[in-house]
């Protein structure tokens, strides 16, 4: 039996006892090295059982590349709603032989409330690592999405360093500067998204456009939506393949504009599609968005302006935008940064201005 089948084996047996199961492929290049119940406990409710799942595993990479991210899909039961979430840690930096742990800290619902130990499994859905290799069946997209961060994150560290290496040290401070207090500020919405093939009663058609975005793989030709007070429904968009490669899917960020002339970012909207190169295509999303201001207060939709914030090919490669893009003031104002961008002016806010530069020539 090989190294990590064993660890495999140990982990399992060890986890059941307190009704926590790892389950890892005995080929799996991520081994279980530790796992527990932790500070889980289980509360009755109704007929079903709620679990809050406090814990943190201990993995190892037994890969012979760095370990860039990992998605474990966490599941109490099959069918009904609640009994299934996932756990994804983009941004990572694991060598070869090294451990790392990996915090759980969600909660699911299971059938029965007494007179039983609640079960939870933990499966692993995938793994990335640094030349963009990806292992795990993939049942939650995980490879799309891990890629995607890890692209993200290339592209913002590859931006910051040319800050420092074309202006200095004081202009990547100012740009850290800029980049915690846009955060601060940016207005923020609770927004629901639904996916419903009713039309919204008494809706009305609202102003749609797309942004200008330079080097786009993907370009936006249409879009159609209506809107009754602060509920969205995206009803028909429609793309152009630029790329020599055929698109598999895309994601569309989404800035709403209100009655009284006040921006927001709506997050973002995922679309499968299928284009070939120099294609377009057509699809009908019949998304719906609830959109709240703070304190629950509605926002009256007037516009909608669409964006691509992702796309991803047949082959696996995913498209994001260049380096800089939340350079533009509309879009500085109302995006949050990405994960690592997030990442990477945590560590200067907490450590300084040569911690970061240590980082991002450690990357």
């Amino acid at each position: 039996m090989s190294n990590s089948a064993l660890l495999l084996l140990l982990a399992t047996a060890a986890s059941a006892q307190d009704g926590l199961r790892v389950e890892f492929p005995p080929d799996s290049p991520i081994a279980v090295v530790h796992s527990g119940w932790g500070e889980s406990r289980s509360i009755p409710r109704g007929g079903a059982t709620v679990i809050d799942l406090r814990t943190s595993l201990k993995l190892k990479n037994l890969s012979r590349l760095r370990l860039r991210g990992i998605s474990l899909q966490v599941i109490s039961q099959e069918v009904a709603a609640g009994g299934k979430a996932s756990v994804s840690v983009p941004s990572l930096d694991v060598y070869p032989g090294q451990e790392f742990p990996v915090k759980i800290d969600l909660r699911l619902l299971q059938p029965g409330s007494s007179g039983f130990t609640p079960q939870v499994r933990v499966q692993l859905d995938g793994a990335l690592f640094e030349d963009l290799s990806f292992f795990g069946p993939n049942r939650l997209d995980s490879r799309r999405q891990l890629t995607a961060w890890e692209v993200e994150a290339r592209r913002d560290r590859q931006y910051l360093r040319g800050i420092l290496a074309r202006q200095g040290e004081e202009a990547l401070r100012l740009k850290l500067v800029e980049i915690l207090a846009r955060d601060n500020s940016r207005p923020r919405l609770d927004v629901r998204l639904a996916r419903s093939a009713a039309a919204l009663p008494a809706a009305a058609r609202v102003e749609t456009a797309f942004l200008a975005q330079p080097d786009l793989a993907v370009a936006g030709l249409r879009a159609t939506a209506t809107a009754q007070a602060n509920q969205l429904q995206i009803l028909e968009l429609a793309f152009e393949n630029r790329d020599r490669r055929e698109v598999r899917s895309l994601e569309l960020g989404l800035l709403i504009r209100d009655s009284e002339g006040r921006e927001f970012s709506a997050g973002s909207l995922p679309a499968r599609l299928v284009m070939r190169p120099g294609a377009s295509a057509t699809i009908q999303p019949a998304a719906s968005l609830t959109l709240n201001r703070a304190m629950g207060l509605p926002v009256r939709i007037e516009s909608v302006t669409s964006f691509i914030q992702q796309v991803e090919f047949a082959n696996g490669d995913v498209w994001v935008p260049p380096g800089g893009f939340r350079d533009e003031p509309r879009l500085g104002k109302l995006l949050p940064g990405s994960i690592e961008q997030q990442r990477l002016s945590e560590i200067y806010r907490r450590k300084g201005l040569h911690s970061l530069i240590e980082e991002l020539n450690r990357q």
